[in-house]
């Protein structure tokens, strides 16, 4: 955020002073003036002692942390905010939700008391609890074969990262939270539920039933209201949006500001499909909308407004158009941009994106970069970021030059390719698979970088 926003000031705060001595270097590698980064507990933080001067914010982020922290922590987080944060800011806050939580949390106690049973690294008792848990499966412990929606969850344990295992189900202090007790713990700091960031929840049309939506409508209250999606659709993470003095506008206004957003295709227009993948399900958009939308911004991005003006398009309203975006994004197909000004400065990004690039020669750690017209980041994988790192030695863009380079950066640590679940062992196999996949990257890969500005 802070290479995408070169005029923006940006505060990061861990307690964990690896995490912070890590950001610290890649800010530092990258050149970015404008990041603070602390370490410092949420106490400290809510009580004015932050190891700099904080300003008040226009935005403050949660992602991970409010249900995996004590309650005494969680009230530290709202008197930081109502403390911080400006009349009128935005708060995103991601947690672990009831009811969907509710069958797996005796798979979670189980795993934390597993753990305190055998101390030892992290990823060690991890590791054990998953075994001892397939032993249960095995015997048929009757909480598992009672409970046949535990199932991704089990598969889970097998599949995900032991980083990720570690910090979702061995915190003591980990709780599932109902949307109205986040929403009544807000209110506490003048905050207004303004809806999901997965932005397929402004459309209960597609995905409630009109019985579902009546019934909702009959709850007198907000939160019950927003609380009762949740036990229809058994939801188990949500990601909120609060507002600091939410101020409702007009719907002319509304429109006057929707037509300004920009949206760009964030994956090779072979790859864009009207089938979309949702938290809430699949859903099945009418391709010969999508369609258009999907011909229009293979060839550049473009603003709502002029999506509105094509016309395949004559006869769709702005808020049709408007969902299809939402939904888009909400499938990661598309993403929201706002047009910058004429000469913006990427020069940020670019460090940045480099910096991660240059990472690839030690590990997988960084799985982004920074994509400057979105003014946010975008996934990418190892060998996308190999690839990068290769064109920025001057490689060649042809799939031998950068597979020669990509070979040369990746050797030297012992890393090697995968075909079929087989090791590839040899330098002719491993520089002849990244041969292909640099093709493929050449082929789509790199224009969609362009059209983002990442290259």
């Amino acid at each position: 955020m802070a290479a995408s926003h070169p005029n923006g000031q940006f505060y990061a705060a861990d307690f964990n002073p690896v995490h912070v001595a890590g950001a610290s270097a890649l800010a530092k590698q990258a050149q970015l003036t404008n990041l603070t980064l602390l370490e410092n507990s949420f106490e400290e933080l809510a009580n004015g002692q932050a190891k700099a001067a904080l300003p008040q914010f226009d935005f403050i982020t949660l992602h991970g942390i409010y249900s995996w922290v004590t309650a005494a922590n969680r009230r530290h987080i709202v008197n930081f905010i109502n403390r911080y944060l400006k009349p009128g800011g935005v708060v995103y806050l991601s947690y672990n939700a009831m009811p969907g939580w509710a069958p797996a949390l005796p798979l979670q106690r189980l795993l934390v008391e597993y753990a305190d049973a055998f101390p030892s690294r992290s990823d060690l008792q991890i590791k054990g609890a998953t075994e001892f848990v397939a032993q249960l499966e095995a015997v048929k412990a009757g909480y598992l074969t009672a409970n046949p929606g535990l199932k991704v969850r089990l598969d889970s344990l097998n599949t995900a990262s032991p980083h990720y295992l570690v910090h979702e189900y061995l915190h003591k202090h980990w709780q599932p939270l109902f949307h109205a007790d986040m929403a009544r713990d807000l209110a506490e700091a003048k905050m207004t539920f303004a809806g999901q960031a997965d932005l397929a929840y402004a459309y209960p049309l597609v995905f409630l039933n009109e019985e579902q939506r009546q019934l909702i409508e009959r709850l007198p209250h907000p939160e019950m209201r927003e609380t009762l999606k949740d036990y229809l659709l058994n939801t188990s993470f949500r990601k909120d949006v609060f507002v600091r003095g939410a101020q409702r506008i007009g719907a002319r206004r509304q429109s006057e500001l929707l037509a300004q957003v920009g949206l760009a295709l964030t994956v090779p227009r072979a790859a864009a499909s009207a089938k979309m993948k949702l938290t809430l399900g699949e859903v099945n958009g009418r391709e010969e909308l999508y369609n258009v939308v999907f011909d229009t911004l293979a060839q550049r991005p473009h603003t709502l407004a002029e999506l509105q003006q094509l016309p395949a398009l004559a006869g769709q309203n702005l808020h049709a158009l408007v969902q299809v975006a939402a939904l888009l994004t909400a499938s990661s197909q598309a993403a929201f941009y706002f047009p910058a000004a004429q000469g913006a400065d990427h020069a940020a990004a670019a460090r940045l994106n480099a910096t991660l690039a240059a990472q690839t020669r030690y590990g997988d750690e960084h799985q982004a970069l920074c994509a400057p017209l979105l003014s946010t980041g975008i996934a990418a994988n190892f060998l996308q970021r190999l690839f990068l790192a290769a064109i920025q030695q001057q490689a060649g863009l042809t799939p031998q030059g950068l597979a020669r380079v990509a070979w040369q950066i990746m050797a030297p640590s012992g890393r090697r390719l995968q075909r079929d679940g087989v090791t590839l062992q040899s330098e002719q196999d491993n520089q002849a698979l990244l041969e292909s996949h640099a093709r493929e990257f050449l082929a789509t890969g790199l224009p969609l970088w362009r059209t983002l500005q990442l290259l």
